[in-house]
């Protein structure tokens, strides 16, 4: 692939980006690195200093914007319920006022890791838990586009961001964690596709973009290790030998904002890994994982873990 100078270190200025669910993890780390590139950053998310969500976990929006502006860039905190239409019409209205446009837009929005129930059946899966995942991973991506894309077609070259887990090659062809997570990220990867159609006449791209395996906020709390100490979780879990910063996923979209010819990834879905061998960035340590291949050329095939060629 061909490496483009000019997006290996975007530049973002005087970009207007947004990203909904961004008080954690995937969605944070593109904050952050939108505003690296000295992007203004709409932050958005249910936590914040005052009222904790469901998650009932620490990290705010207002530490995320923060993060934004202490990066170069402007971060902006906007407490949303992506459920509550009224809500992400007020945060429409209040980017229009404030903006006049929206360059970016990053559909981040999640909150499942507590309701799945990993290779659990349809008729065993609790089913208040799977139709709020639902809910939660599919209706705020479309209630998002609805009242925010009108923003973002006003000019041409505006880039929407769908975030899921899994390409469309490795999903198609697997079963993903149970069928409520399988519908979940799957319906992302077609909304991904049905968005680059829907955009193309206003000369809009949208790329559909999964990390691998991350170390979020609370994959390392479960696995009992910091961003500074994630190997020592090899032990117990060998194959997160190939595991990736969020940062990695963060870089992987601010060089798609950052890429004068992004149409030309208009229905695509692809990876942190894949992005990185395009547009030349690495992960926080210098690394370049590729989760995916890894997963099939190696964890799948029964070989020992061993990341040596994946980073």
């Amino acid at each position: 692939m061909t490496l483009r100078p000019d997006t290996q270190n975007p530049d973002l200025q005087g970009r207007i980006a947004l990203v909904a669910g961004a008080t954690r993890g995937a969605g944070r780390a593109i904050a952050v690195q939108l505003g690296a590139a000295g992007a203004t950053v709409y932050v958005t998310g249910r936590t914040t200093r005052e009222r904790r969500s469901e998650y009932d976990r620490p990290e705010t929006i207002e530490e995320t914007a923060e993060l934004v502006s202490g990066a170069g860039g402007t971060g902006i905190a906007v407490p949303t319920d992506h459920l509550v239409p009224e809500q992400v019409r007020a945060l429409a209205e209040r980017v229009d006022t404030e903006q006049g446009r929206l360059d970016v837009l990053v559909n981040d929005v999640w909150g499942g890791e507590r309701l799945f129930e990993f290779d659990t059946t349809v008729w065993e899966h609790d089913l208040d838990a799977g139709l709020r995942l639902l809910r939660l991973g599919v209706d705020t991506h479309a209630i998002s586009s609805h009242f925010l894309l009108p923003l973002l077609v006003r000019e041409p070259g505006g880039l929407v961001v769908e975030m899921t887990d899994g390409t469309s090659a490795y999903n198609g062809s697997r079963y993903r964690n149970s069928y409520f997570y399988d519908l979940v990220k799957n319906t992302v990867l077609r909304m991904g596709f049905v968005l680059a159609h829907e955009l193309r006449p206003y000369g809009g791209t949208a790329v559909t973009v999964t990390p691998g395996w991350m170390r979020s906020e609370m994959m390392l709390e479960t696995l009992g290790v910091t961003e500074e100490t994630w190997r020592d979780a090899l032990t117990e879990v060998p194959h997160f030998c190939v595991s990736e910063s969020p940062s990695y996923v963060g870089r992987a979209v601010a060089a798609l904002a950052g890429d004068a010819e992004v149409a030309r990834w208009n229905g695509r879905s692809v990876s942190s890994g894949q992005l990185a061998q395009e547009y030349g960035f690495t992960d926080l340590d210098g690394s370049r994982p590729d989760c995916w291949r890894y997963l099939v050329e190696v964890e799948e095939a029964g070989r020992p873990a061993d990341a040596s060629g994946y980073r």
